[in-house]
């Protein structure tokens, strides 16, 4: 059984047990749960389930699991013959969740 929800603009496939890196915007902690209620299409026994936009009474529940860092991005700039250069980095911060149950 998986799922299609949309989170922040985007759209992710979800299956039960996966766990999935989301933009950090939430003010959970570690062990909250979190509900995603714009849930676009629902495939199980049933078949597949397709929302105009969004299936009625389905949604996703997760399990928050803590904050965690993306990987560096280094961010350089340099002008020509002016002698000048930079060098800057970035870590951007994301929400780790587990997707517990997916209700249809």
């Amino acid at each position: 059984m998986y799922a299609i929800i949309q989170e922040d603009g985007k759209q992710i496939k979800v299956e039960q047990g996966q766990e999935l890196r989301i933009d950090f915007r939430f003010e959970a902690s570690a062990g909250d749960a979190l509900t995603f209620d714009s849930v676009l299409l629902v495939s199980g026994e049933d078949g597949v389930k397709i929302g105009k936009p969004t299936v009625d009474g389905a949604s996703v529940k997760a399990e928050v699991l803590g904050v965690v860092q993306g990987e560096k991005l280094t961010i350089q700039k340099f002008r020509r013959r002016k002698n000048s250069k930079r060098k800057t980095g970035h870590r951007q911060l994301y929400t780790k969740v587990k997707i517990n149950e997916i209700v249809a």
